[in-house]
C-alpha cells in the first residue's frame, strides 16, 4: 500500500479506561473478521495470564481497513508498571489515541503516556471513552485532559487536539459531546483527517528502528518495528548497527517478512517506508538496534527507558522439600532465563547476586516482578524470591529514595482511615477532589511505604477503595517506616499439618494452611496480628490414653485457613523471610530454619553482643 494510505497509531491510556475494547471495535468495524464470526472480548489480550487478570501486559500490532486507508494499531499496557512497554512503541507510530474513562478523568498513568507521546511530538487524539456509564462527567473530564495538556506544555497544535467521545462496550463514537453516535466511523474519519502519513524518503537506504524482539520456534528471532526509510525485500542484505554502541555491526541477511493483516502475520516479499513489519534472520538482535542497508550504516535514536525502581532477589530453592515439584531448579536454569526475559523486557534489569546461585532482579514495581515470577513458575521453574526494595540513589552526598504519586478513591466515610495509614508510611497530600458520595486523594508517598498495601486498602474500604500509583521520581530519604504490624506462625518441626495441632495453633492468628499439608521447621504457617513471630508446633498429635482416643479429633473445628495468592505472599514478606515458588506451589519461610540460630541473629541485630548465645 502507498505511503500516502497509511496511519500509524498507538492505544495509550491508564488502566482499565478501555484500550483494548476500543481495539476490539475498531477490529470488528474495520471488517477484520467475518461477519458469522465469534470472537471473544478483549481478542489482543491472548496471554494467559492477561485474560486471567483482566489486564495488558505486553504490547500487541494488529492492523484494519478503512475507506481505502490501512491502520497500524499499536495496544499498549496501561499499568504503571509495563510503562516500558508504551515507551519503546511510541517511535513505530505516527500519533496517538489518548483513551480517558469519562468519570474517572485523567489518571497517573495517562500523564506519563501522555507527557512521553508531547516529548515525541506526536499527533493525539483524544477518546473520552465509557460515555454509557451513568455518572459520566463529559464536560468536567474535558476541562481536566486540557488541564494536563497546558500541566505538560504542550504546543499550539498539540492542544488543538481533537477529541472524539466514544462507548467502546456499545460500539459508537462522535465528534459532538451532545451525540451518541451510531457507530466507530467518527473516530476512524479523525484518525485519517488528523494523523500524519508517515514521514521519510521511500528512496533513501532502508533502515528500520527495532521496538520489539519476539522468538518464534520455527523461524527464530524476530525483529518487529516500523520502516523508517527505503524499502526491503526478502534475501536483501543488511547490517545491525545501534545508536549508544557504535561498535556494533553485524551482517545479516532478511530470510523472511512479515506484516500485519488483522491480528495475524502474513508473509510478504517486500515492505517499504511506513509499513510496521516482523523479520527474521537477523542474528543478535535487540530492541533498540537499527536494521539498515549497507549503504548506510547511521543508526537511528532509539528513547530511553526509564530506570527501574524496585530490585528482588532471586536465588535456587534450597529448602528440605526442594527438588520436588519443579521441573528447572538450578542455578544454570534460573540464570538463563533471567538474562532471557532481560532481553525482552527493558524495563528488567538483572545482575549476578552475591552467590553464585542468586541473582539480582530490578523492575518497576511489584506487579512486574509478580508477572515475571508468575510466568516463569507456568513454564516449571522452581526458585525462591526476597522481599522486594527501592533503589536507594545517593544524589550530591544525600541519600535519595524513589516516591510515587498515588491516587486513592474511596467512599466519604473511609478518608479518615486512608489519611493515617498514609502519615505512617510517610505520605503527603497534595489535594483532594470530591466527586458525589466519593473522595479523590492525590498523594506522594515513598515507594518502601506502598508494599503491602493494596490488600489493606480492600480491607479498610470493605471493598469499594481504588488505588493507582506511578512513578513521581527521587527525593531525599523520608526516614524509617514500619512496614508491617504483624509477625508470623512459624512451624516447629517437619512433618504432615494435623488437626489437633492446627486446631492450638489457630488460637495464635490465622493460619495459611489445612490439614495433611507438608510443612518443614522454619516454615511460616500463619500470620501472628500481636506482631512478633511465635513458634507453633501444626505437627502436633494428641497422646492416646484409656481414656482418650484419636477419634474424638473430629469434634475439632478448624477455621477455613487464608488462601495467599502470589501477590500477598510478596505483600507479606519481612526481611528475614523468602518466599519458595515452584509450579505448584507458594511457600513463605525464614531464612534460617533453626529456631535457635534465627534468636541469635536477632540478639545480634539488637545489639546484646555476648548474650547472644544465651
Amino acid at each position: 500500500m502507498e505511503k500516502a494510505k497509511i496511519r500509524n497509531i498507538a492505544i495509550i491510556a491508564h488502566v482499565d479506561h478501555g484500550k483494548t475494547s476500543l481495539v476490539n471495535e475498531l477490529l470488528k468495524q474495520g471488517n477484520v473478521f467475518r461477519d458469522n464470526q465469534a470472537v471473544v472480548d478483549r481478542v489482543m489480550d491472548s496471554n494467559a495470564l492477561e485474560r486471567e487478570r483482566g489486564i495488558t501486559i505486553l504490547s500487541k500490532n494488529a492492523s484494519c481497513v478503512y475507506d481505502g486507508f490501512k491502520i497500524n494499531i499499536v495496544d499498549t499496557p496501561g499499568h504503571a508498571d509495563f510503562g516500558g512497554e508504551v515507551e519503546r512503541v511510541l517511535k513505530m507510530v505516527d500519533g496517538a489515541l489518548l483513551v480517558v474513562d469519562a468519570f474517572e478523568g485523567p489518571m497517573p498513568q495517562t500523564r506519563f503516556v501522555l507527557e512521553r507521546a508531547l516529548a515525541l511530538g506526536l499527533k493525539i487524539i483524544v477518546v473520552v471513552n465509557k460515555i454509557d456509564r451513568p455518572d459520566a462527567r463529559l464536560k468536567e473530564v474535558v476541562d481536566e485532559i486540557l488541564e494536563l495538556f497546558l500541566d505538560l506544555d504542550a504546543s499550539e497544535d498539540q492542544l488543538n487536539s481533537p477529541f472524539v467521545f466514544a462507548s467502546a462496550r456499545e460500539g459508537v463514537a462522535s465528534k459532538n459531546i451532545t451525540e451518541r453516535g451510531r457507530n466507530m466511523q467518527p473516530l476512524f474519519q479523525t484518525i485519517i483527517e488528523h494523523i500524519p502519513a508517515p514521514a521519510g524518503d521511500e528512496n533513501a537506504p532502508f533502515k528500520m528502528l527495532v521496538s520489539s524482539a519476539e522468538h518464534n520456534d520455527y523461524v527464530g528471532k524476530l525483529a518487529v518495528g516500523k520502516v523508517g526509510s527505503g524499502s526491503v525485500s526478502v534475501g536483501d542484505s543488511v547490517v545491525l548497527t545501534n545508536y549508544h554502541d557504535d561498535t556494533k555491526s553485524v551482517k545479516s541477511k532478511v530470510v523472511s517478512i512479515f506484516t500485519y493483516e488483522g491480528i495475524k502475520r502474513v508473509n510478504t516479499e517486500t515492505a517499504s517506508i511506513g509499513d510496521i513489519i516482523c523479520v527474521s534472520g537477523i542474528e543478535g538482535v535487540m530492541i533498540g538496534d537499527t536494521v539498515c542497508a549497507e549503504s548506510d550504516l547511521t543508526p537511528i535514536e532509539f528513547v530511553k527507558i526509564a530506570e527501574p525502581s524496585v530490585e528482588m532477589t532471586f536465588m535456587v530453592n534450597d529448602s528440605p522439600l526442594a527438588g520436588k515439584e519443579g521441573k528447572y531448579v538450578t542455578s544454570r536454569h534460573l540464570r538463563d532465563r533471567l538474562y532471557k526475559e532481560a532481553v525482552k523486557d527493558l524495563s528488567l534489569r538483572v545482575s549476578d547476586g552475591a552467590t553464585a546461585d542468586s541473582f539480582v532482579v530490578c523492575g518497576r514495581g511489584e506487579m512486574h516482578l509478580s508477572i515475571l515470577i508468575e510466568t516463569m513458575r507456568r513454564a516449571g521453574y522452581e526458585f525462591a524470591v526476597s522481599m522486594p526494595k527501592v533503589l536507594i540513589k545517593t544524589i550530591n552526598g544525600v541519600k535519595h529514595e524513589p516516591i510515587d504519586r498515588v491516587f486513592i478513591d474511596v467512599p466519604e466515610a473511609c478518608v479518615g482511615t486512608i489519611m493515617s495509614k498514609m502519615g505512617t508510611r510517610k505520605g503527603e497530600l497534595i489535594d483532594m477532589t470530591p466527586h458525589g458520595s466519593r473522595i479523590k486523594m492525590n498523594f506522594k508517598v515513598p515507594a518502601r511505604g506502598m508494599f503491602g498495601y493494596q490488600s489493606e486498602l480492600m480491607t479498610d474500604t470493605k471493598g469499594e477503595g481504588v488505588m493507582s500509583s506511578v512513578f513521581d521520581g527521587y527525593e531525599p530519604y523520608k526516614g524509617e517506616i514500619n512496614r508491617r504490624d504483624f509477625g508470623s506462625l512459624v512451624a516447629h518441626e517437619a512433618g504432615d499439618s494435623i488437626v489437633y495441632g492446627l486446631f492450638n495453633a489457630q488460637e495464635r492468628g490465622t493460619l495459611f494452611i489445612g490439614a495433611g499439608v507438608p510443612v518443614y521447621a522454619g516454615m511460616v504457617v500463619g500470620m501472628n496480628p500481636r506482631g512478633d513471630d511465635i513458634v507453633v508446633n501444626v505437627c502436633k498429635r494428641k497422646h492416646l490414653t484409656n481414656t482418650r482416643s484419636s477419634s474424638s479429633d473430629e469434634a475439632l473445628r478448624l477455621i477455613t485457613p487464608m488462601r495467599m495468592t502470589l501477590e500477598d505472599c510478596i505483600e507479606f514478606l519481612a526481611d528475614d523471610e523468602i518466599l519458595e515458588v515452584t509450579p505448584k506451589s507458594l511457600r513463605i519461610r525464614k531464612r534460617l530454619l533453626d529456631a535457635t540460630a534465627r534468636m541469635r541473629e536477632r540478639a545480634k541485630m539488637l545489639g546484646l553482643g555476648k548474650h547472644a548465645n544465651e
